[in-house]
């Protein structure tokens, strides 16, 4: 993981326990850190909701706009269970990194 997502890991705990995230993994280039571009990289999450938090759109937005807020970047978050394409959850497996679980 890169330490420009490392650096704010307690900051993101308190994102994750403010929307109801259980677990928030990163990955790609944020994840493998050899290829991100502090200035213009993105950073990818894989976002886990409890199960008793509906994750509507004021939830997926508001823990998105936050975790841009502290990160100073883009932020997209993807369910596990909405990448259908395999060779995509292939190379997301291969990266990714727990962030914050509850």
């Amino acid at each position: 993981m890169h330490p420009a997502i490392a650096q704010h890991r307690s900051g993101i705990a308190a994102i994750c326990q403010r929307y109801g995230i259980r677990r928030l993994e990163v990955f790609g280039s944020a994840a493998r850190a050899t290829d991100f571009d502090p200035d213009r990289s993105d950073a990818d999450f894989l976002v886990e909701f409890a199960p008793d938090v509906d994750p509507g759109l004021h939830t997926i937005f508001g823990a998105k706009a936050d975790l841009e807020a502290l990160l100073g970047r883009g932020v997209d978050l993807v369910e596990p269970g909405a990448v259908r394409n395999p060779y995509v959850l292939d190379n997301i497996n291969r990266h990714r990194e727990a962030v914050y679980a509850a």
